[in-house]
């Protein structure tokens, strides 16, 4: 399996929980504590919190829900970036209000990619074979309809646009 061994060295979810994992020991609290704080934004809705599932999940997938990680990683008070080996350093998420969540703007994504795509005079399947990485070009083409995508994925886009994460983000009042 090629692309597992490349993927490592671009963002492992499994990184993210262990992160999770030693924040929570160095406070002293318990996981029912972390997911309470994690999912403080969505107390007052009907949006529905981030499931202690998806947060065990990550040990051991190779793919992680980028919108429920992203409030891990505000939680965590870190990037995404912060995970990825030899990755840029400094890279601060946006500050949000307490009614506010992280989400990734995958329409502007994928205008970004169509643009230097392009550019390049590539099709979505030379952009796929450029980026080296697992993601197919119906993917790729995927994202002009917005909605969601995960990680590592998404740090393979960045990565080959050359832009930190924080571009693509935006602030989602729930």
């Amino acid at each position: 399996m090629k692309n597992r061994a490349i993927i490592s060295t671009v963002f492992e979810p499994h990184d993210v929980y262990a992160a999770l994992e030693t924040e929570r020991e160095r406070r002293g609290i318990t996981w029912q504590q972390v997911m309470r704080e994690i999912n403080a934004p969505f107390a007052h809705t009907t949006s529905r919190p981030i499931s202690r599932s998806t947060v065990v999940g990550m040990r051991t997938k190779p793919v992680a829900e980028g919108d429920g990680t992203l409030q891990m990683l505000r939680w965590l008070r870190r990037s995404p970036e912060s995970f990825v080996r030899g990755g840029v350093a400094g890279i601060q998420l946006p500050v949000l209000q307490p009614h506010q969540i992280l989400r990734f703007d995958t329409r502007k994504l994928h205008t970004a990619l169509d643009e230097r795509r392009r550019e390049r005079g590539l099709t979505w399947e030379g952009v796929a074979r450029d980026m080296g990485g697992p993601i197919s070009a119906s993917s790729l083409m995927h994202l002009s309809k917005g909605g969601r995508t995960g990680f590592p994925h998404v740090m393979w886009m960045v990565r080959w646009l050359d832009q930190p994460t924080t571009a693509f983000m935006r602030a989602t009042r729930i």
